[in-house]
């Protein structure tokens, strides 16, 4: 068995009071084939892989440590979540490469004018996202590995955040849930099932382009046990 026990600093990171995800992921995490991979954690409360034929995500009991293990070469990603806030990593099993960014890069620059790159220690991406070409540009770039979330930097104009929030509306809505702005961060509030929490999540995250806060006021109700208010003979 592998055990990698990765930096607790930067995995705080990903599942601590921060702001919550859209694309891109915020970690990129390589794995092999057949082997497995043990991560310490801060914080968690369930994870979820979104393809579990490629690779498989547990939080041990008793512990915060994450065990993730490699099935077959592909590409997938991570939901974690703890204290009302989530992160979305990249989870690469063997050697399964994407291709070039440059012309996503390239189309973005078109689409959204004065966005800047910056490579070596400062390495990152500023943009104004003004209209909805360039935030579906932005969109289409950020789904790559070419950036993680720490490197953004980007501003939206108010018709556009509005845009977003009409995407999201009638998927959530689905769930019984609702989201809504409140200042620059978004309001997510309701009641669901635990499934239906983790679908309006993975949303959350595909709709979106950039980081906002998140306040998550849902209320989950879990199942009930077949024995529940039965008592033994």
């Amino acid at each position: 068995m592998l055990a990698l026990l990765a930096p607790l600093a930067a995995l705080w990171v990903a599942v601590s009071p921060s702001p919550a995800s859209a694309w891109p992921v915020d970690l990129v995490m390589p794995l092999e084939p057949g082997k497995e991979r043990f991560h310490k954690l801060s914080v968690v409360e369930f994870v979820e892989v979104e393809d579990p034929s490629i690779a498989t995500a547990e939080v041990l009991e008793g512990s915060n440590e994450l065990l993730l293990t490699g099935l077959k070469p592909g590409r997938t990603l991570l939901l974690l979540y703890a204290e009302g806030k989530f992160a979305v990593w990249r989870l690469v099993v063997g050697a399964a490469s994407e291709p070039s960014a440059e012309p996503l890069i390239a189309a973005a620059r078109k689409a959204c004018p004065g966005l800047k790159v910056t490579e070596g220690s400062a390495r990152g991406l500023t943009a104004e996202v003004k209209d909805a070409r360039c935030r579906e540009a932005l969109r289409s770039l950020l789904k790559t590995d070419a950036y993680v979330a720490r490197e953004l930097e980007l501003t939206f104009e108010l018709p556009q955040l509005q845009e977003q929030l009409a995407a999201l509306t009638p998927v959530l809505k689905g769930q019984g849930l609702t989201v809504s702005y409140r200042g620059a961060g978004l309001l997510l509030e309701g009641s669901t099932t635990p499934e239906g929490h983790r679908r309006a999540l993975w949303e959350l995250f595909r709709q979106s382009v950039g980081r906002v806060p998140l306040e998550d006021r849902v209320t989950v109700r879990r199942p009930v046990p077949p024995d529940a208010g039965t008592s033994a003979d």
